[in-house]
């Protein structure tokens, strides 16, 4: 098959062991970490996976090494708190043998607080994650980095599970950093107005609502980094 599994971590030991043992069925599992002090890279070493050390070098430019480093052409990348499903394996496998596009887009299934969240606009939540490295490389943004692919992008129809936040604490934390490495121009007015649309969108348009609690706790969550991004 000749697919290599990349994951970038950093202090992810309460992660990494799924994340390794969903990628296993691959020819390489290679963890690219940038300097944990807890037992992430024993237990992805355990586990049997290569791990390699980078200084962090932001988002996309440390993928891109991760992906430049690894053995074989294709590639999926991984996120520490991401596993891949065994029906996407089995499509993986599948489309392997005989690739029809240079990269693929693979859904995800976000859990938020313990529930997994169909509504919301968070599903599908595709992004491309299986390519070929020699027509594929990650832009340089410093987080929500994406793959920018030469040639056809296809999709493929199982997606992979996200452990997105387990607590609201966690997205509180999480949104705020990434905020600040996302600014947009400062900019009053959509301080003022895009945070209400936000939540209108996910709780209302994108059905959020039918998920109980989590929806509006989401839709006032994403509101809220809404506000962040156009008042720093």
């Amino acid at each position: 098959m000749n697919l290599s599994v990349v994951i970038i971590t950093k202090n992810e030991e309460k992660n990494i062991s799924k994340a390794v043992c969903s990628a296993s069925f691959a020819d390489e599992v290679l963890v690219l970490d940038s300097g944990s002090i807890d037992k992430t890279c024993d237990l992805a070493k355990g586990l049997g996976a290569r791990v390699e050390y980078q200084e962090w070098l932001g988002f996309g430019r440390q993928k891109n090494k991760a992906v430049e480093m690894a053995r074989n052409d294709w590639v999926f990348v991984l996120d520490a708190d991401e596993q891949i499903t065994l029906e996407l394996e089995q499509e993986i496998i599948s489309t392997l043998k005989n690739p029809l596009a240079n990269g693929y887009y693979i859904a995800r299934l976000n859990n938020f607080f313990g529930k997994n969240i169909k509504t919301s606009g968070l599903y599908p939540d595709r992004t491309i994650r299986l390519f070929d490295k020699k027509k594929g490389v990650f832009d340089d943004a410093p987080v929500h980095e994406s793959i920018i692919i030469q040639g056809k992008v296809s999709k493929l129809k199982n997606h992979m599970n996200h452990l997105a936040y387990e607590s609201i604490e966690e997205f509180i934390s999480k949104q705020n950093s990434y905020s600040s490495l996302n600014l947009k121009n400062n900019n009053i007015f959509k301080a003022l107005f895009s945070p209400s649309w936000t939540f209108f969108k996910m709780y209302i348009l994108r059905l959020g609502f039918l998920d109980g609690k989590q929806g509006y706790i989401i839709a006032k969550l994403y509101s809220q980094y809404t506000f962040w991004k156009y008042i720093k």
